[in-house]
């Protein structure tokens, strides 16, 4: 009986952790698209509250014993910390310059940039079948661009860094935390204020401090309220994933994350109506078939290879 009920108890957090970051990841993209077509809030700021915001939820968390700080030199992360800067940045420039679902489907391009960095610098294979993959991801993001309407130089240019910046972060994260021996909140405890810092230093010379468009300019209740809450979904979306990473397996967050996928492209043609095309569906509906069949594979030669570990004496 005891078991049942603890059972029962631990199934309902792992049923809230994956409600959390169905609404957090979903509503960020939806809450920073509003502020940037509503109210103009500058970008790198926004960013930066994102950093701030974040770098306060983790203190808490550890002051709560969520997770316990791990001691680590400054000088190992410099590189990762500014990284974030960029990926979080330029992600949200391609979100300020393109429709959603161009931003969506730029996102996707992060895999195969992924393994052309692990293929040329860490000399790392992969079977011909995932290779493969990437042909239907890659043709169905440039059918999206190609038809959108809204195809702008400075949209594609932010949605290309953007994809490279966050491809290097990814890798750098998983070698950071091989290397360094920390979980991902504790690796983001040191990156968040660090590339605050770091922020803090470069938004003077490119946004406006006061005025229109300033970070002191007369805002008004409603554009701070919203920029300060984008922050907190910000910080939900980074503990969610934590959460779900941990407490259940690869299968149900890959699974999850084509689910959000699919939620972001429809609620960014109905809520921002932006325009859609046939060749565009087709588009985007070759790009999901590509990451489908990716992670299917994927998770299936990760299963192959920790059998052959266990049959080995």
């Amino acid at each position: 009986m005891a078991d049942r009920l603890f059972n029962l108890s631990a199934n309902r957090r792992i049923v809230v952790g994956l409600l959390v970051n169905l609404l957090s990841s979903i509503c960020i993209v939806f809450i920073n698209k509003w502020i940037y077509v509503h109210y103009g809030f500058p970008n790198m700021t926004l960013t930066l509250v994102h950093f701030v915001v974040t770098w306060l939820g983790l203190w808490a968390c550890q002051k709560m014993d969520i997770f316990a700080p791990k001691s680590l030199p400054v000088r190992r992360i410099v590189w990762l910390a500014l990284s974030f800067c960029g990926f979080v940045a330029f992600t949200n420039l391609s979100l300020q310059n393109n429709s959603i679902g161009t931003y969506q489907l730029a996102k996707a391009m992060t895999t195969p940039v992924i393994i052309l960095i692990q293929t040329t610098y860490y000399k790392k294979t992969f079977s011909t079948k995932i290779k493969l993959t990437l042909v239907p991801i890659t043709l169905g993001v440039i059918l999206n661009s190609y038809y959108d309407v809204r195809f702008n130089m400075l949209g594609t240019t932010f949605a290309s860094l953007g994809v490279l910046v966050t491809s290097l972060y990814q890798v750098w994260v998983g070698a950071k935390q091989h290397e360094l021996q920390v979980n991902s909140m504790q690796l983001l405890y040191y990156q968040a204020p660090l590339s605050s810092g770091f922020l803090l230093c470069v938004v003077p010379m490119f946004e406006p401090l006061t005025g229109d468009g300033g970070i002191f300019g007369p805002w008004s209740v409603a554009a701070l309220v919203t920029v300060l809450f984008s922050g907190l979904v910000a910080f939900l979306v980074n503990l969610s994933i934590y959460w779900i990473i941990g407490n259940t397996s690869a299968v149900t967050y890959n699974m999850f994350g084509h689910f959000k996928f699919c939620i972001t492209l429809i609620g960014g043609y109905l809520i921002f109506q932006d325009p859609l095309s046939l060749n565009q569906a087709l588009g985007i509906l070759c790009t999901l078939a590509g990451i489908l069949s990716y992670t299917h594979i994927k998770l299936a030669e990760q299963e192959e290879g920790k059998s052959r570990l266990a049959q080995r004496p």
